[in-house]
């Protein structure tokens, strides 16, 4: 069953987080996940959206997901985001 990712990032260091962004998808692409969407401007419909990205990413297994999110490949670009931004991120399943 598929799961997708759902990231809220407020970033404020856009050099710092240049560096995860430049190691991201070789690693990304490694784990089969498909980057589904990506918007700093999003239409806000209800409520209030307080982050400068939000990115929607789909993995075809949880285990696949959990793979990539764990790897010791990407945990090294991540320390990028994370000194870069603050956000939150889920992992919802699948309807199907």
């Amino acid at each position: 069953m598929a799961v997708y990712f759902v990231a809220q990032i407020s970033i404020h260091d856009r050099a710092e987080y240049s560096k995860y962004e430049a190691g991201f998808m070789p690693v990304f692409e490694k784990y089969k996940g498909r980057l589904l969407a990506v918007d700093e401007a999003p239409e806000v419909l209800e409520g209030t959206w307080n982050c400068t990205r939000t990115v929607l990413i789909e993995f075809p297994t949880r285990e696949d997901a959990l793979a990539w999110a764990g790897s010791a490949e990407y945990q090294a670009i991540a320390k990028h985001r994370w000194a870069a931004s603050t956000g939150n991120v889920a992992m919802i399943k699948s309807l199907s």
